[in-house]
């Protein structure tokens, strides 16, 4: 049966809106009074929807490499001041069972090395575009982005040392770029059936569901530095530790997809941020 992509487009064009919003507002405009310079959003916009649709456009052409019979991607979108971001990002829905760990692997990999990639070229050309001021002095709360290690190691190379007097102010690509890294780490959690759940099953089996516990436990404690961690975990807690089984789980994983599995471990790690957002 032949579905119709109106949902999925109608989806993707008010997430588009949505980031073209909150890219104008990062980037200083005051839409009441400048609603014609919202095109000063699509720097932001354009990069992170570009990250998202080749991550979610990378689970979908390995699903359907593999026979599995996948949907196009779903767009979330979320308008400010709702979110920082201008959404939730985006999903695919598998609707046929999927055959083997090996497939399974290709699948729950594929979209976070993907949107990684795309990521690393947006941080690094948007940290070119970068300012560096000194630090103004603070007259009331502000809202502080946390870094991963890759993205502070990408700083220094493209950036340089900064003095502690001095700070950043991100180009609009650079901030999606920084987006793309925490979707990346987020996808990429080793629990129930996020992309990192898929693999961790692929990986572990039936030990998979015992994880998954292990790691929103994890994520509990981490809601001690950050409360978004326990909104986390209660997300993934009431969407069920448990994978679905595939249809023949006796197929090992092979060499490759095992080496695959730890260049994903390796970008979690690389991508992760403890306490992503603050405020000082």
């Amino acid at each position: 049966m032949r579905r119709s992509p109106l949902l999925n487009l109608v989806l993707f064009l008010l997430t588009f809106a949505s980031t073209l919003v909150v890219g104008a507002i990062h980037a200083g405009v005051d839409l009441l009074k400048e609603p014609q310079d919202i095109l000063r959003g699509l720097p932001f916009s354009l990069t992170l929807l570009s990250i998202l649709l080749v991550h979610e456009f990378a689970h979908y052409i390995t699903s359907r490499h593999h026979g599995i019979d996948a949907s196009l991607p779903y767009f979330i979108p979320v308008p400010p001041p709702l979110s920082l971001f201008g959404t939730l990002g985006a999903f695919i829905k598998m609707r046929s069972a999927i055959t083997t760990k090996n497939a399974l692997m290709d699948i729950g990999a594929s979209g976070p090395i993907a949107g990684f990639l795309v990521s690393i070229v947006a941080v690094v050309i948007g940290l070119h575009y970068s300012e560096v001021h000194a630090m103004p002095r603070q007259t009331g709360e502000m809202i502080v982005l946390g870094d991963s290690l890759l993205f502070i190691a990408l700083s220094k190379v493209v950036i340089g040392s900064i003095p502690d007097t001095y700070e950043v102010y991100l180009h609009p690509v650079a901030f999606a770029g920084w987006i793309g890294f925490f979707v990346t780490s987020l996808n990429l959690i080793p629990a129930g059936q996020l992309d990192g759940g898929h693999i961790a099953y692929a990986v572990l089996g039936e030990r998979h569901g015992s994880f998954s516990k292990f790691m929103i436990g994890l994520l509990v404690l981490l809601g001690y530095f950050f409360q978004g961690w326990l909104v986390w975990a209660l997300l993934l807690f009431f969407l069920g530790t448990k994978h679905p089984p595939i249809l023949f789980p006796d197929m090992p994983l092979d060499p490759r997809r095992k080496a695959v599995g730890f260049i994903a471990l390796v970008i979690f790690v690389l991508t992760f941020i403890p306490v992503p957002v603050s405020i000082k």
